[in-house]
């Protein structure tokens, strides 16, 4: 049941990506992540409750809501029209959060893909921060990439792999996925990144400046 989540997030990640990028409306990108973010609020508390007290269980199951609260936040903030400062400190939260299950699934799951994985999902929530909370704008084109791509890396292809029993190999897998975090992320910054133009001081009547 994870991995049918693990699906729809890639599919809300990459129409957040389009949604950045001006590709898609705002108000009908809203009612996908009400969608998404129910689903994923619902699924991990079915794991929850049929994990019959497995801590393991229990604890991979439980990051899933990091990002259903996400989605719905999202949603409701973009109809309401709402400022995009609460999800922006939200995320903040969910990048710091999402480095100690990458931690666990290195460490107590033995899971590398997904320690991996979660590492990405840090990195864009972290963006996510910036862009919304500290409104860092010279990054939508940058961020909206970097979800876009991250819909399909993080989600639709390792949900896919793992629904049709493909997902082997873990550590080879795991080396991969990080190498091409690495070099996509860094190659599209030089591309992507917008530099705020410095804005000149109004010059002082009779100061230095003034003009002559």
């Amino acid at each position: 049941m994870g991995n049918v989540g693990l699906l729809f997030v890639g599919a809300v990640l990459f129409m957040n990506g389009l949604l950045l990028l001006g590709k898609v409306d705002a108000r009908s990108g809203a009612v996908f992540n009400l969608f998404v973010g129910a689903l994923q609020v619902l699924t991990p508390t079915y794991l929850i409750f049929t994990a019959n007290d497995d801590p393991m269980k229990i604890l991979a199951a439980s990051g899933i809501y990091l990002f259903g609260f996400t989605y719905l936040y999202v949603g409701i903030g973009l109809l309401a029209g709402l400022d995009s400062t609460g999800v922006g400190y939200y995320s903040l939260f969910v990048a710091v959060v999402a480095l100690g299950y990458s931690y666990a699934n290195f460490r107590l799951l033995k899971d590398y893909p997904f320690g991996v994985i979660w590492l990405y999902w840090a990195y864009l929530w972290f963006l996510f921060f910036l862009l919304l909370g500290l409104k860092k704008d010279d990054l939508k084109i940058y961020t909206g990439w970097v979800t876009a791509i991250e819909g399909w890396v993080t989600g639709v292809i390792p949900a896919g792999l793992l629904l049709s029993g493909y997902w082997k190999h873990p550590t080879e897998i795991a080396i991969a996925l990080a190498v091409f975090g690495v070099v996509v992320f860094a190659g599209l910054w030089p591309r992507t990144h917008r530099t705020p133009r410095p804005t000149s001081a109004a010059p002082r009547v009779g100061g230095a400046g003034a003009p002559t």
